[in-house]
């Protein structure tokens, strides 16, 4: 079985389709569909093979990966470990949902991005693309809108209800492991 063939196997475990009650998600939303990304991302297998498959798709083409906290940070380390044993150098990051109140208040942290880095952001499932939006922001706030050249969104699922069309109204491409229509049977 490929890599992916394995992560599907995982991803569907993950999935839960209440057919009686709806779960509110982060968007704000109630649905019946969801998937619980932590499920994936903080196993051993799940994020050994999201990260493989995420770092293929990004090879060459990125200085930095991260996203928002929470649903990024297994998957940003895994993609910067993923680099580091393909001899590459990598940058992460972490968005935080609100500035720090101590400190020295940043929105986003870890290594400094360079005016014109190539950034790509990652999370587990996509809603409304608001996560990735929020990132983006963050990132614009601390390090300017000029400085900042976001070239890859990528997500474990997307729940097909608009974050792809959301992203590309800000100039974002999404691209997904995994699409809810994946998993017609549950």
């Amino acid at each position: 079985m490929d890599l992916r063939g394995k992560l599907y196997s995982l991803v569907a475990r993950c999935v839960i389709n209440h057919k009686e009650a709806d779960i509110k998600l982060a968007s704000g939303r109630m649905s019946n569909f969801y998937f619980d990304g932590r499920l994936v991302s903080l196993d051993a297998q799940g994020l050994f093979l999201v990260s493989k498959l995420m770092w293929w798709k990004l090879r060459g083409r990125i200085d930095a990966v991260g996203g928002l906290t929470m649903g990024a940070d297994p998957i940003t380390a895994g993609i910067l470990a993923a680099a580091a044993m393909d001899g590459m150098s990598l940058k992460g990051f972490i968005c935080r949902k609100t500035a720090k109140e101590h400190g020295t208040g940043r929105l986003v942290e870890g290594p400094a991005l360079a005016h014109g880095d190539r950034l790509a952001l990652v999370d587990d499932t996509a809603t409304t693309g608001g996560s990735f939006i929020k990132a983006a922001e963050a990132l614009e706030l601390q390090y300017g809108k000029d400085a900042v050249n976001i070239v890859a969104c990528h997500v474990i699922v997307d729940r097909e209800e608009g974050a792809a069309e959301a992203l590309m109204e800000h100039g974002l491409h999404m691209d997904a492991l995994f699409r809810k229509s994946d998993f017609p049977a549950l």
